[in-house]
Formats: structure tokens, sequence, C-alpha cells
């Protein structure tokens, strides 16, 4: 992720976004959806209407993905997370706890996310929130959190 300079002042600051492929995938399973439901529909509506209703929350998820696709930034005066649907919320750097990579793994699957504990709220993002390892992400943080003065 290259830095990008912060139009109000001088300090470098990095963001994290969703891939430009994830949205596009959500819409493409969402057209998909309502193909099945139609395919499959026959003499019972109600497979077309729960398809439908499944591909509008997918269509929804990606559009959120367009229009807020920017997750996490960082500068000297702390970090910036989305919050609910298009929101941001702004942690100070004495604000922010702990910055961890919470790592699980199921059935021969393992998920890793960055977590970002504020004391009063915690944000956790994924890779396909983040567009890079959450490792990768949580040192980047970590070293930007030392250089603040």
């Amino acid at each position: 992720m290259r830095p990008e300079r912060s139009p109000e002042s001088s300090a470098v600051q990095r963001q994290w976004r969703v891939p430009a492929l994830v949205p596009v995938v959500k819409l493409i399973g969402a057209a998909a959806l309502v193909g099945l439901g139609l395919l499959f529909a026959e003499a019972d509506r109600m497979r077309l209407v729960l398809a439908t209703a499944g591909a509008v929350g997918l269509a929804g998820w990606a559009v959120r993905d367009l229009l807020v696709p920017v997750r996490l930034a960082v500068d000297p005066a702390g970090i910036t997370v989305v919050r609910g649907l298009a929101g941001r919320r702004r942690l100070p750097w004495d604000a922010v706890e702990a910055i961890t990579v919470d790592r699980r793994s199921r059935t021969g699957l393992s998920a890793e996310i960055l977590a970002i504990d504020a004391g009063d709220s915690l944000h956790l993002l994924g890779r396909y929130d983040l567009g890079a390892p959450p490792d990768e992400v949580a040192e980047a943080l970590r070293a930007a959190h030392r250089e603040t003065p």
C-alpha cells in the first residue's frame, strides 16, 4: 500500500481498502442468486423471494464496498476506522489500547482478523476489508504509533 499525503497537512497517511475485485464478485453472486431463484422457482414463488432477498443483501454489501472502500487509515495523530454502514470513527493514539491479530482455525480453514481495541469499542477487520494480510497492517500500525511524538 503506498502512502498518500493528507490534503490538510503534509503528514504521510496510509490507507487500507477493500480490493476492487471483492464487490465485483459480490455483484456476480447476487446476479447468480436471482438466476438460480428464477431457474428453480417453478410453482413455488417462495424460492424466488428468498433468492431475491439474499441477492439484495449481497448487492447492498457490494454497494457499501464501492461507496466506502477505505476501511482503515493511519496518520501521526491516530487511526480512522469504518463504523457502521458508511460512518467513520477517529481514534487518537491515546485511545488505542491494543492492536492484535486474532488467528482461528476450523475445519482446515484459517482466518486472521485485525483487532483494534479502543477501550469502549473493538474494531475487527479481515483480509478482504484491508486488501492486505492483517499481520502486515498490524505491524504498520504499531510502527506508525512508535513514530508519533
